[in-house]
């Protein structure tokens, strides 16, 4: 393990420490950028909904999109993205406990 980075993300209004190669680090900062922006545009779009709504909202956009249009190699890349900082945000949630 010691060849992985311990990385801080934030994603919405969390910070989530992960760990990750150092290769990959660059593809899930940007991931992370991206869901960031699209919660604070579906925040400016619907207001007063809360954080887990926000969420909810950009991955349904992102399945949508990517269900309606053939999966060219940078959706794939992103979906692989996607999935690693899932499975790396899964990992923090369990180690410290959380829900």
């Amino acid at each position: 393990m010691s060849d992985l980075l311990a990385v801080n993300l934030l994603v919405g209004d969390r910070t989530y420490r992960i760990r990750l190669k150092a290769e990959d680090e660059e593809v899930v900062r940007k991931t992370a950028k991206k869901l960031n922006e699209q919660i604070a545009q579906f925040k400016s779009q619907y207001a007063g909904k809360d954080m887990q709504d926000y969420m909810a909202m950009v991955l349904l956009s992102y399945v949508s999109d990517t269900q309606s249009a053939a999966p060219a190699l940078e959706d794939r890349e992103l979906t692989l993205s996607l999935v690693r900082l899932e499975n790396q945000l899964d990992r923090a949630l369990d180690d410290t406990g959380s829900h």
